[in-house]
């Protein structure tokens, strides 16, 4: 497997200089986009699919997520073959085949995304609700709902 490190147009200090101080707090929809959706979309340009490690337990806005679905924001397929498995399931494997995972989740955090928007759970019901405490948002906006993929039966 290639692996490509994605990095967002402007450094922080940039972002703040030309969007603001604190954006993630202020504006964190503006945050996400310059440091997620951007950088996401300049990457899966010209790709034909991205393989994503939503999981339907995670919260409700992914519940419904499909397999394989049609990713209008990118126009591609998007693909997500863990949604089936639960948390126990992703964990099980990880010890099974000893696989590296972010020292974090040893510390009690169960949704890990950037340095100012992850905080230890509010509720262990809720593996998502460290992220964006405080605020309605509960999707970064990477994730966006796509359509699902019915392939043809001929």
């Amino acid at each position: 497997i290639r692996l490509t490190v994605i990095r967002p147009e402007l450094t922080p200090s940039e972002q703040e200089r030309l969007l603001g101080p604190m954006l993630w707090e202020l504006e964190p929809d503006v945050c996400c986009h310059e440091r997620k959706v951007k950088p996401m979309a300049a990457a899966v340009a010209g790709q034909h699919a991205w393989i994503t490690g939503l999981r339907r337990d995670q919260s409700g806005a992914r519940s419904q997520t499909p397999l394989v679905a049609w990713d209008a924001r990118y126009e591609l397929f998007k693909l997500s073959p863990l949604a089936n498995w639960s948390k126990d399931d992703v964990w099980s494997y990880i010890r099974a085949h000893d696989l590296p995972y972010n020292a974090l989740h040893d510390r009690g955090y169960s949704s890990i995304g950037c340095t100012h928007c992850t905080r230890l759970p509010a509720s262990a019901e809720d593996e998502r609700s460290g992220r964006w405490q405080g605020r309605m948002k509960t999707e970064c906006g990477l994730h966006l709902p796509a359509r699902p993929f019915a392939p043809c039966q001929g």
